[in-house]
């Protein structure tokens, strides 16, 4: 089953659709995580950290299926433990902040960083941030949606990147 028709582009937000069907239907689920671990299988990833909230659905899958652990960044002020946090503007415009749990992993963990969507970039900023800041090695970042533009630009050239959902839709 081919997984991009089955996201709902009937009610485009910020240039976005629901990807949620995807994960009702077990086989385009599955190909979709293999697409999106595809570039990433041969990078040593030890974690995966995926961002609040549907980069928990994709990046949970991601690290099962890569055999390692899923680190969630949370949406600020909802980790009760010790963190760190980074702030943001994120594509609407509005001031937001995510949240990593202190000390996650040991010093050098290579993680791969999942998403959704990414448009502007600025959540993946600052999930980046937060996973350098926590002594992780970013070896990629992956999204179902993660355009190509001015703003994502500084994140193409410094990391490994890739989305599985073509330019053009």
């Amino acid at each position: 089953m081919d997984y991009l028709s089955l996201i709902d582009r009937s009610k485009l937000h910020y240039k976005r659709s629901d990807v949620t069907p995807i994960f009702a239907e077990p086989a385009a689920f599955a190909t979709l995580v293999d697409d999106m671990i595809a570039p990433f299988r041969e990078a040593g990833v030890q974690r995966v950290a995926g961002t609040d909230a549907l980069g928990f659905i994709v990046g949970t899958a991601l690290a099962l299926r890569l055999g390692v652990g899923f680190v969630p960044l949370r949406k600020g002020g909802k980790l009760p433990v010790k963190n760190e946090r980074a702030s943001f503007t994120d594509y609407t415009g509005n001031e937001k902040s995510l949240e990593l749990r202190a000390t996650p992993w040991p010093a050098g963990t290579r993680v791969l960083l999942v998403d959704e969507w990414i448009e502007t970039g600025a959540t993946a900023k600052a999930a980046v941030e937060l996973i350098e800041r926590a002594a992780g090695v970013v070896v990629g970042i992956a999204a179902i949606a993660f355009r190509r533009n001015e703003k994502t630009a500084p994140l193409w050239a410094k990391y490994h990147c890739h989305g599985v959902w073509p330019e053009q839709i």
